[in-house]
């Protein structure tokens, strides 16, 4: 089975989120996208809003065959995506898994706690946002990781390559973002 993880806070959750889950679910041939709702962003200094509430709109969100909301990072009470990969492939040892992520989080990846090791430890699939696609493509970690990126014409065997490996994947951009929707407010 080959499964894609999509973490965040989702603070709030938007069509933005659901068009990085649906281009990877459908770019990657993947068989399920696993939207794993944070309890909070260790690196955002003002709090999520009411972690119940953000996971409710998750669920009515990702209503899409293929599509699991997960509370796992607070049954677990981590928020380092590391201890979550280790954690969800120890548990679950025949499936494929695939971290996904939008590119401003590429542009950012390299302040997360032991950053090199997720590349290390799972594939990375990072879909492109209208406001981070020059700098996440020239981050910190695309320099670092550049040997290990595949193209993204061969992007459905991301699920099945050893890690260190990762694409990134163009698609329409989606223009909705949750600072913005946050700022609205």
């Amino acid at each position: 089975m080959r499964v894609g993880l999509f973490g965040g806070s989702f603070d709030p959750p938007h069509n933005g989120h659901l068009h990085v889950a649906r281009t990877a679910l459908r770019r990657l041939g993947l068989d399920q996208v696993w939207w794993l709702v944070s309890p909070q962003n260790p690196l955002k200094g003002t709090p999520a809003d009411d972690f119940a509430r953000r996971f409710s709109a998750v669920s009515k969100l990702a209503r899409h065959p293929g599509m699991r909301v997960s509370d796992i990072e607070t049954r677990l009470g981590s928020t380092r995506t590391i201890d979550l990969l280790t954690h969800l492939q120890g548990s679950h040892p025949g499936v494929h898994f695939v971290w996904i992520m939008g590119a401003d989080n590429l542009a950012s990846i390299h302040r997360w706690a032991h950053w090199t090791r997720i590349f290390e430890a799972c594939p990375v699939a990072v879909i492109a946002r209208p406001q981070d696609a020059v700098r996440a493509r020239l981050s910190h970690a695309a320099r670092q990781f550049a040997t290990s990126r595949i193209r993204e014409s061969e992007a459905t065997a991301l699920p099945l390559q050893t890690a260190p490996a990762w694409t990134y994947l163009t698609e329409r951009l989606h223009s909705h973002s949750s600072t913005a929707l946050r700022a609205r407010n």
